[in-house]
């Protein structure tokens, strides 16, 4: 079976879906120096993001690479979980164990809405599926097993998992997802490109849309509205806990790059504050308490709303970092590593 991917050449992206190739974008995944290879080499939902910039063939003039070659390129990464302490203003963070210990790529982790478990992404010969782990359950099992490829598991209000489902035709739209795995039917059936997705509540999605640049959507699974609400910005969609908004990623044009906020009722956007990196990528994720962390080279970081800094949680030592993801009781913190 042949996952659906980009390929991540120098900067640039192609897209192989069966026998035809179109281009997308994506937002860098190459902008530390440390993190040369992850951010060089991730593969994602056909376009786990990268330079806010365009796609094109690769510059050696030859096709696009099959998904089984992608698959065997793509960096090895693990999720890994460590204790957080957010009870207080000053956070903590306990000793990281890994949750995944294969070869191969393991990636965007998401707990489920009663913090029993961590759900992510993984690649196994080439098809990419959605696995969980229970805690006090045994190992990692499988979520979905089907010819298509699933990414971005991510919860919805009520219960339900959502995923970005590459189709056979090509399509990359938000499909919902039965208790077995199996899908139900499309979230949002006119929406394509879809790359990520966060909930501001049950009836709305934001959505990180491919594009020349990357768009936000906001958009209502029940009158099927669909508003952009910001241009140029990075993959991390984060649902703000406590509130009906998303946070996200804004590039601005000279390339710096700032957390915004938007606001689910209004469907407006305001800056909260200058990331600690300029990675546009900007993986970043919310405690239950209001602390909102990044990582930089070496450190897990922390900022909230009153400060002008970010400040320093946990060194991580030769971890490399990308992806967070905090549980619903802000005590447990997930993050994916490269191997």
């Amino acid at each position: 079976m042949r996952a659906t991917a980009c390929w991540f050449v120098s900067g640039l992206v192609t897209f192989k879906s069966e026998n035809k190739t179109r281009r997308l974008v994506s937002a860098t995944h190459n902008s530390r120096p440390s993190m040369s290879r992850v951010r060089s080499w991730i593969l994602v939902v056909g376009v786990l993001v990268g330079a806010v910039g365009g796609c094109a063939e690769p510059q050696d003039g030859r096709g696009p690479a099959t998904a089984d070659s992608i698959a065997a390129t793509a960096p090895g990464t693990d999720v890994v979980g460590a204790p957080l302490d957010a009870s207080g203003d000053t956070l903590r963070m306990g000793r990281p164990t890994p949750v995944t210990t294969r070869p191969g790529y393991d990636n965007q982790p998401a707990f489920l809405p009663d913090g029993s478990g961590l759900v992510w992404t993984a690649i196994h010969d080439g098809q990419a599926d959605v696995y969980r782990k229970i805690e006090d359950e045994g190992g990692p099992a499988p979520v979905t097993d089907t010819p298509e490829s699933e990414f971005s598991p991510t919860p919805r209000p009520g219960g339900a998992l959502t995923l970005v489902r590459v189709e056979a035709d090509g399509r990359q739209r938000l499909w919902r997802y039965r208790a077995d795995g199996t899908p139900d039917a499309p979230v949002l059936p006119d929406a394509d490109s879809v790359g990520y997705h966060a909930w501001l509540d049950s009836s709305r999605v934001a959505l990180f849309v491919l594009g020349a640049p990357p768009t936000l959507h906001v958009a209502n699974v029940k009158s099927g509205t669909d508003t952009v609400v910001a241009r140029r910005i990075g993959r991390s969609l984060q649902s703000v806990p406590g509130r009906a908004d998303v946070s996200f990623v804004q590039v601005g044009p000279d390339s710096s790059v700032a957390i915004h906020r938007l606001d689910g009722a209004s469907l407006t956007t305001r800056r909260l504050t200058e990331a600690p990196t300029n990675a546009p990528t900007g993986d970043h994720a919310w405690t239950p308490g209001g602390h909102l962390l990044m990582t930089t080279e070496d450190s897990l970081v922390a900022w909230r709303r009153g400060r002008a800094d970010w400040r320093p949680v946990a060194a991580l030592d030769t971890m490399d970092v990308s992806r967070l993801a905090v549980s619903p009781s802000g005590d447990r913190l997930a993050m994916v590593a490269a191997e």
